[in-house]
């Protein structure tokens, strides 16, 4: 009985071959040939590189045996009738693996100019083959990282238990501090949204002084109570914590608040100490997201800071303390969707 082929690749035509199994939608069949090729090298039989990368026993075969006779170029689709393509699946290639590689001369993004230089193509047509591969060189998202708090689990739980089902005769409060906030005012009148045109402000501008909104979020009605002070800094905020302990002299306060230092100095953990209606809860760390007050205070900033105007700094308080009071008469609370399962990691 005849024994099937070995492929033996050279190193050259492995890291050719793994290249290949990144590209993008725009040369899926190249990967899949490369896949093949990649799995007999390691002695994979037929059927099992079939069940593996997803094609027919038959097409497993072909592109084995176009391999051993052509090498890397057998995996090359046959020439067909009409135009030839003018770019080539190793040109594609390149531009792929350049716009996922870290750009050159300390820069941090690459842009449409600087792929098309590099790669030796017109604008247009790194443009064409990004587009087609579904990649944004110039697109950054952010996501939450691993938390490195060995507590997290517990601090989690405790802050999700008081979200979903809080003890009888208790009262949770989401605690913040929106920091910064600037009274700028506008060398020249603002003009005002017209038809095909919008809302439209100078770049210049003049600062008439800072201020810092405390809030605290009840979780569970969506009321806001606020004020707004000069500084931002342990005294402030003990203050705040005794106005809203006399707010509510009757129930059980638990005080959501993150790892800022204010929030955990020793006159404020002395205080809290003596309180017994009193239990402050932090965050785990860089975990702030499990403040439900941050959902409040991105309303907050996208309905009265951004592209606001102000004479003085006495304007912008009175506008911010009047928004929180028109916000309360039809305030409700936040949809809390998690049920308790583990999140997928």
């Amino acid at each position: 009985m005849a024994t099937a082929r070995k492929i033996e690749l050279t190193t050259e035509e492995e890291q050719t071959l793994r290249m290949w199994t990144r590209a993008g939608t725009t040369e899926q069949r190249l990967s899949r040939r490369a896949q093949v090729i990649l799995c007999c090298a390691e002695g994979l039989r037929i059927r099992e590189t079939s069940e593996r990368c997803g094609l027919s026993q038959l097409s497993v075969f072909k592109w084995k045996k176009r391999f051993l006779e052509k090498r890397l170029d057998g995996l090359a689709d046959e020439p067909r009738p009409g135009r030839p393509a003018t770019i080539s699946a190793a040109q594609r290639l390149a531009v792929v693996d350049l716009a996922t590689s870290t750009p050159p001369k300390g820069k941090t993004t690459w842009s449409m100019t600087d792929l098309a230089r590099e790669s030796d193509l017109s604008r247009a047509t790194v443009h064409r083959i990004l587009t087609e591969a579904k990649l944004k060189p110039h697109k950054t998202e952010y996501w939450c990282g691993r938390s490195p708090d060995p507590e997290f689990e517990a601090k989690q739980a405790a802050i999700l238990g008081l979200y979903l089902n809080p003890p009888e005769n208790a009262l949770v409060l989401s605690v913040d501090e929106k920091s910064q906030m600037q009274a700028l005012d506008r060398t020249q009148a603002e003009l005002p949204m017209r038809s095909g045109e919008p809302k439209r402000l100078t770049a210049t501008y003049k600062r008439n002084g800072t201020t810092c909104l405390l809030a605290a979020l009840s979780v569970h009605d969506g009321e806001v109570t606020a004020r707004c002070r000069d500084k931002n800094d342990q005294v402030t905020f003990l203050a705040f914590l005794k106005a809203l302990y006399r707010k509510y002299p009757r129930k059980k306060l638990y005080v959501i608040c993150d790892n800022l230092s204010v929030h955990k100095a020793k006159d404020v953990k002395e205080w809290a100490a003596k309180r017994r209606r009193l239990t402050i809860l932090h965050t785990p760390t860089y975990a702030s997201w499990l403040n439900q007050v941050e959902i409040f205070f991105n309303i907050f900033t996208r309905e009265v800071m951004r592209g606001g105007v102000w004479s003085s700094k006495k304007e912008l308080i009175d506008q911010a303390m009047y928004y929180i009071k028109c916000y309360n008469e039809s305030a409700t609370p936040f949809a809390w969707n998690y049920t308790g399962k583990p999140l997928t990691v």
